[in-house]
């Protein structure tokens, strides 16, 4: 797994790359909470080369989404595949969490 975060507009954007299972999901939960620590009330997941996720990577998004909603901010999910669309939908999570196509979309919600 790679996990990499950059800031555009204000709005703190997460890509994901590979496999958020068990192994993963601690390192990618402690990364995600450091870089959380500041004030950032925008967030936006882009898992567009995300292959696999288990319900231990869910946790970790999951986690990030209460952590903005609590500070009353708005988060977004981008660039879902199937696979992992159906790991979010299965879950419920889907009606939880705003899911757009691309990262400019994603971007566009979050920033209105």
């Amino acid at each position: 797994m790679e996990i990499t975060h950059r800031v555009e507009n204000e709005i703190l954007i997460f890509a994901i790359k590979g496999r958020l299972d068990a192994a993963t999901a601690p390192i990618a939960d402690e990364t995600v909470k450091e870089t959380l620590e500041g004030n950032t009330n925008r967030l936006l997941f882009d898992l567009s080369a995300l292959e696999y996720l288990s319900s231990g990577g869910l946790r970790v998004i999951l986690g990030a989404a209460k952590e903005i909603r609590r500070r009353e901010g708005k988060v977004a999910l981008t660039g879902l595949t199937q696979y992992v669309y159906e790991i979010f939908e299965v879950s419920g999570f889907t009606s939880m969490i705003p899911i757009k196509d691309t990262v400019e979309e994603g971007l566009k919600d979050l920033a209105s």
